[in-house]
């Protein structure tokens, strides 16, 4: 299953209900055996996931990988799937957590320096990013993204974070979970949601304000 390039955007979707209704009716259809529902969900859902499983990992053949055996997963247990969630909460919950024990198990995400990129960049750049925390806020990693000229901050930033900060913060501030679902998918507690995402926050400022100081 070959995964696309990321072209979907993650703000203006279908309301959280009527995405609940279509999966409900898809899965009710995969559990009959229908291979043209599963396919509709997999295409429905595929950009979503491999582009929050890149942000996590950040390889794409990681993504692309680990993207398939979700689907995988899915298709091997939607039988058994029981609907105590929403499917949505379900296929993050099986993609995030391959993500992450995948991550842990070959050490891919350890914390980075940013020492090496900083000449590189342009002055011009760096007042660009001191510009946009000069009013202390704590920076939007979509917002910034967004920034043809930040965006390659922001990934590199975004990458020196712990795989567990890494994973809030995307789920929270890309893909816009709320924080009960995040600690659903995360199996985690709903403050152990609040206080993770507090120092993913503080953590992100701290290196976009070191990189400056690169400067």
């Amino acid at each position: 299953m070959a995964v696309p390039a990321d072209k979907e955007g993650h703000r203006g979707r279908s309301s959280p209900a009527a995405v609940a209704i279509d999966d409900a009716v898809l899965v009710r259809q995969c559990r009959t055996g229908d291979s043209a529902a599963m396919e509709r969900l997999i295409l429905k859902y595929q950009h979503r996931i491999y582009n929050t499983i890149l942000k996590i990992c950040a390889n794409t053949d990681d993504a692309a990988e680990l993207t398939q055996d979700t689907f995988v997963k899915v298709i091997e247990n939607i039988a058994r799937f029981q609907g105590r969630s929403s499917f949505y909460t379900w296929i993050f919950r099986i993609a995030v957590n391959l993500t992450l024990n995948y991550c842990r198990r070959k050490a891919k995400l350890q914390i980075r320096s940013l020492e090496a990129k900083t000449a590189d960049i342009s002055a011009s750049k760096r007042k660009l990013l001191k510009d946009y925390l000069s009013d202390e806020h704590v920076p939007d990693p979509e917002e910034v993204a967004q920034n043809r000229e930040l965006g390659q901050i922001a990934l590199e930033a975004l990458n020196s974070l712990s795989e567990d900060q890494r994973a809030v913060l995307v789920l929270r501030d890309i893909e816009g979970m709320n924080y009960a679902r995040i600690a659903v998918v995360l199996n985690v507690q709903l403050g152990t949601v609040r206080s993770r995402l507090s120092r993913a926050r503080s953590s992100l400022k701290q290196i976009m304000e070191a990189f400056v100081n690169e400067g």
